[in-house]
């Protein structure tokens, strides 16, 4: 018989690897216990020591099942697509122009793995899993990222904007994938080209013509989901900003403000959840603050919480008008 070890891939083992290898199935499960193994689903284990996180399980459910595909949420996670966060009963929020909305979730945990499988495709994988059946997931729809089987940056974010149950989900995906973003710390390039949602989009399925419609709205500009959002929000009471226009400050120092009301001078920043962390990172937000007022183009600059945006955006709009109005 081979060491379990061995027989691991990726940090997991499954269990008819090691049965076919010669272990006897009745001294497996206590032989992978006693060693520290971690059961990550039926059939599938984890090496000793290794975090069972989101890319582990998703690993071993396509060590069990090869048909499943990373799609939607999943996909969007390994391609660094952001998200709006769901509601905390795990379904997207309702009447987003009525109710507050809430931040991007930062745990993967927040949402269930998801995956893409031929019609008629098998489930039975648990309530944290969710697969989604097609006839239309063609070998240019498919990829491999970071060790795993996924729908293209395109057909993930065609994916997403389709079943978007707001325009508020739809356009903070489509911003996050078309712009030059860093996304959990890591800086990325745009994953996606407008052109190949535009493509993706025109194929006759269920929800494309709303998603078309939401596409037209996307900003490549925009920094983060709460300025897409920021963004939104104020183009429903008809206040149009540019979206990270370049300004010089006197002495040269390009900047790039979150939203320009170029006539009226008015800057409008939207401040993320990060926290600053050290005195030098709040000194040079400080110093940002402060330069931004020195650009001749500025006369004023509007700060605005991400939590602001999301929970409270009537009260963003209002300032923002009365700041126009002035």
């Amino acid at each position: 018989m081979y060491e379990l070890s061995i027989l691991a891939r990726g940090g997991v083992l499954l269990t008819v690897w090691a049965v076919a290898a010669g272990w006897p199935p009745g001294r497996l499960s206590g032989r992978l216990r006693r060693d520290g193994w971690q059961r990550i689903c039926r059939g599938a284990w984890a090496a000793p020591g290794r975090e069972v996180d989101w890319r582990l399980r998703a690993t071993a459910l396509q060590f069990l099942r090869p048909e499943l595909v990373c799609s939607h949420g999943t996909a969007a996670r390994l391609h660094r697509i952001e998200r709006l966060g769901t509601a905390v009963s795990g379904g997207p929020l309702k009447s987003p122009l009525k109710s507050p909305l809430r931040s991007p979730l930062k745990s993967p945990l927040d949402f269930p793995l998801e995956f893409t499988a031929p019609a008629p495709a098998r489930s039975a994988l648990g309530p944290s899993v969710r697969i989604h059946s097609t006839t239309s997931l063609t070998p240019q729809d498919r990829s491999t990222r970071r060790g795993l089987r996924t729908t293209t940056p395109a057909r993930t974010v065609g994916d997403l904007i389709r079943t978007s149950a707001t325009r508020e989900e739809a356009v903070v995906v489509a911003d996050s994938a078309l712009s030059h973003r860093a996304v959990g710390g890591v800086r990325r390039e745009a994953v996606v080209r407008y052109e190949e949602l535009t493509a993706e989009l025109a194929a006759p399925r269920r929800g494309a013509a709303r998603a078309r419609t939401w596409l037209r709205l996307a900003e490549p500009a925009s920094g983060s989901p709460a300025e897409t959002v920021a963004r939104l929000r104020m183009g429903d009471v008809g206040l149009f900003a540019e979206s990270q226009p370049a300004v010089r400050t006197r002495e040269g120092r390009v900047l790039r403000p979150d939203f320009l009301f170029r006539t009226a001078g008015l800057a409008v920043e939207i401040e993320g959840y990060a926290f600053h962390g050290t005195r030098r990172a709040h000194e040079r937000d400080i110093a940002r603050f402060n330069a931004l007022q020195s650009c001749p183009e500025i006369r004023r600059v509007l700060r605005f919480t991400a939590r602001e945006v999301f929970q409270h955006p009537e009260r963003m709009v209002a300032t923002v008008r009365a700041a126009l109005s002035l």
